[in-house]
């Protein structure tokens, strides 16, 4: 096929039979897409979080009640429920003895092997919508495709062995002409356990298919039309960007823009395959494209939000003229799988965010006693939060004259924390209280984008 397409819709494109199938008619419209990469219906992997932290049996029962009420709303509504139904039984069979075995001991591999379940039950669904709109769909496990190591809650693929997968399984269906549905934020490390890619990963794993399968793009269809220059929800005078760069939209996926996931663009932007952000609600709203280099490329391009920071604060007087203080903070900080955000340093001490999205999809605890008791050997610990932090992104920041002066004259009624600017040519960052940060984010659109 000359233009092959992979298509992701995300959880609330597929949280009921409605959404699901406008996605299907979308599908069926667009003769380019082959492939079709879903996450679970909204709020199920909220619930299968929960489940996996081994909760009591009532409160078990419960949740495991919510899951299969979601499930239920949308088998209730097609034309013939016979062929699927028994399949999501199985599934909500293995749930539940999954999150019995939770309560007595959990594991980042069960918990993986919990949480998958969303999208198992999604896919099914939704190859059986589109039988009903008289469109056969392939559904594959893309455990069989996805290959990773067992670093379980925020895996990474094995691109090798993934594109190996691919050529045996995923191609011969498209050669064929089949539309293939299968899942989002899965895979499977080399024992034969299942992994996820982190929350938010079906963005990622749509990029990866479409690399290993040479498409031309991919298509994020999503419940908003587009990428906008700020979250129109704060700022309802938000414009939507109709074109940006990879570059863009990965520091706006990094600090907070909901709409794509960072890692989605590693794939994309080495293969150099544009992605598409729409809205599977609208479609003919129109969206925006994310391509290496669109024209113009100004200034200013957009302003994110991260709300729930943290703020880790280290002094000590051995830093002073010292080597190696800093190697040891960040060597502790890797032992506890904690990738920092953003950092400003002086003399004595080192004030750094934390970045809770590269942490498991569990969202377990960040910092734990273990972590901050190996830090204080080295040095005194301040922890802060209720931040958050603001970025500012656009093009060749660094080097513009008068960028400064027009963000610190909005900003001077509120209290700014921490600023991180100079190291990127794309974004700027600056760490306000929560409660003012709302604030901060209209007062900058307004002098900036209006």
């Amino acid at each position: 096929m000359s233009h092959l397409s992979v298509a992701k819709f995300g959880g609330t494109s597929v949280a009921n039979h409605a959404a699901m199938t406008a996605c299907a008619k979308i599908v069926i419209a667009d003769p380019n897409t082959r492939v079709v990469v879903l996450s679970a219906s909204a709020g199920v992997t909220n619930l299968l979080v929960a489940l996996t932290n081994g909760v009591e049996a009532i409160e078990r029962e419960k949740l495991i009640g919510e899951i299969r009420q979601i499930q239920e709303n949308i088998l209730n509504e097609l034309k013939d429920d016979s062929r699927v139904r028994p399949i999501i039984e199985k599934y909500l069979e293995n749930i539940t003895a999954l999150s019995e075995a939770a309560s007595l001991a959990t594991s980042p591999a069960l918990t993986d092997e919990l949480i998958s379940h969303g999208e198992m039950m999604s896919t099914q669904i939704f190859t059986e919508i589109l039988r009903e709109q008289n469109a056969s769909g392939t559904w594959v496990d893309v455990r069989t495709i996805v290959a990773t190591n067992n670093h379980f809650g925020k895996a990474a693929p094995n691109d090798e062995q993934t594109q190996s997968n691919s050529d045996n399984i995923l191609k011969p269906l498209i050669d064929r002409g089949e539309l293939v549905i299968t899942q989002g934020f899965i895979g499977r490390e080399p024992s034969g356990k299942t992994t996820t890619l982190g929350r938010g990963g079906s963005d990622y794993s749509a990029a990866l298919l479409a690399e290993v399968l040479n498409a031309k793009d991919v298509l994020i269809w999503t419940d908003v039309a587009g990428i906008y220059t700020t979250d129109p929800r704060i700022v309802p005078a938000a414009q939507r960007i109709d074109t940006m760069s990879f570059a863009e939209a990965a520091e706006m996926a990094t600090f907070g823009a909901k709409v794509l996931h960072p890692a989605t663009l590693l794939p994309a932007v080495r293969s150099n395959i544009p992605v598409y952000v729409g809205s599977s609600k609208s479609p003919e709203a129109g969206g925006t494209w994310v391509t290496r280099d669109p024209q113009p490329r100004p200034t200013f391009r957009a302003i994110a939000l991260r709300r729930d920071q943290t703020l880790l604060t280290l002094s000590s007087l051995s830093m002073l003229h010292a080597q190696g203080f800093l190697a040891n903070v960040f060597n502790i900080l890797a032992k506890h799988k904690i990738s920092v955000d953003t950092i400003t340093t002086s003399e004595v001490s080192v004030a750094l965010t934390l970045d809770k999205t590269g942490s498991a999809s569990s969202g377990a605890e960040l910092l734990s006693t273990e972590l901050l008791d190996e830090l204080r050997q080295y040095c005194s610990v301040k922890v802060d939060t209720g931040l958050s932090l603001v970025a500012l992104i656009g093009n060749d920041l660094h080097t513009a004259t008068g960028v400064a002066k027009g963000i610190f004259d909005t900003l001077e009624p509120y209290n700014v924390r921490m600023i991180s600017y100079g190291a990127s040519t794309n974004n700027i960052c600056m760490l306000v209280q929560s409660e003012h940060a709302d604030e901060v984010v209209r007062s900058l659109h307004k002098s900036l984008f209006e």
